[in-house]
């Protein structure tokens, strides 16, 4: 049995051998790991189960002082954060998108990657992604309080910039269908550590309706739809499964009860997550990393989870913990029987 089939099985809640997992790392953690591996590839060492093809942020200029340019026009200050880095400037001066040329969705260098990709990995999970897909697209373009105060402010304004992304967007998917991909993930970070950044009355009345023109194009190809939104954003989950989600990331244990959503939402909604990286990794021991990582086997032996860190692993964590976890999850007794 391969990986792609042991995540469909993971997914639909189908009792699958085992626990199936997918571990991204910070540039800082993957130099960290790479040294304990020095010339080995880390994909062959954590043996993923999913494979994302395509381009989801496209940083193509380098503007010197520690910044980058993203497709959309966006600089990034990465003086701090490696990864991403933190918005500079603001994109959007006026509520208003006159004179603004959204980038070509169907850009070669979206999809450059994919046939190698596919080809490379091709018995994993094939996951096309598309990083700031909404609402933190809309804000690192206005700014983010200025897109807060749009909402009240510049209504049609906003629904008018929600809406030409998601055109975007959907122009990407219809293209990506024409691969022999299993689901779409949407990155859209609403939450806080406590409840929703924008409130739900806001969430439903500007995100909720363009969230579902978008899931809408993939449900129909018959593909799954993931999304990846970080914070307090459970009180949304029977509105985003009723538009056809399938599965939630990052799942994180300090906002939500993970023991207790993965049984509520069972044949329901499957979760991709859980391990945290705000306690656990960072500062917790060896011991009570294993600890952490069997309870989420324990919770996914049926189905409905794919166990990962609640976050691409940060920098802070230490090593002999991200050895823990991979450890842990590699000795599955239903993994080994099948290596």
């Amino acid at each position: 049995m391969d990986k792609r089939t042991v995540m469909k099985l993971a997914l639909e809640w189908e009792n699958p051998p085992y626990v199936p997992w997918n571990i991204n790392f910070t540039i800082p953690a993957t130099e960290k790991l790479q040294a304990y591996y020095p010339g080995r590839d880390l994909e062959d060492v954590v043996q993923n189960h999913m494979v994302n093809v395509g381009y989801d942020i496209y940083f193509y200029e380098d503007i010197g002082n520690d910044c980058v340019r993203d497709n959309f026009g966006v600089v990034w200050d990465r003086s701090v954060d490696l990864d991403i880095g933190i918005v500079k400037g603001q994109l959007l001066e006026q509520p208003s998108l006159a004179g603004y040329i959204f980038p070509d969705p169907l850009a070669p260098y979206v999809f450059a990657n994919v046939d190698d990709q596919l080809k490379k990995y091709g018995d994993r999970y094939r996951i096309f992604g598309i990083g700031f897909s909404l609402y933190e697209r809309a804000w690192t373009m206005r700014g983010l309080q200025t897109l807060m105060t749009d909402f009240y402010d510049n209504p049609r304004f906003v629904h008018a910039l929600l809406n030409s992304i998601a055109d975007y967007n959907i122009a990407q998917i219809n293209a990506i269908l024409k691969y022999d991909i299993d689901a779409v993930m949407f990155g859209d970070d609403w939450g806080q550590q406590h409840r929703l950044q924008m409130g739900p009355r806001l969430w439903h009345e500007f995100i909720y309706p363009v969230l579902k023109r978008m899931y809408a194009t993939v449900v129909r190809a018959g593909k799954k739809v993931f999304i990846h939104s970080c914070g307090d954003v459970d009180e949304l989950f029977d509105d985003l499964v009723g538009i056809g989600l399938n599965c939630f990331n990052p799942f994180q244990p300090e906002v939500m009860d993970v023991s207790a959503l993965i049984p509520q939402y069972r044949q329901r909604l499957a979760f991709y997550g859980g391990l945290s990286t705000q306690q656990t990794l960072p500062y917790g021991n060896v011991l009570d990393v294993r600890r952490e990582t069997r309870h989420l086997l324990e919770l996914g032996q049926t189905g409905g989870y794919i166990f990962s860190p609640a976050h691409d692993v940060p920098k802070d964590v230490p090593l002999e913990n991200m050895l823990a976890f991979i450890d842990e999850i590699q000795h599955q007794p239903g993994y080994l029987n099948l290596v």
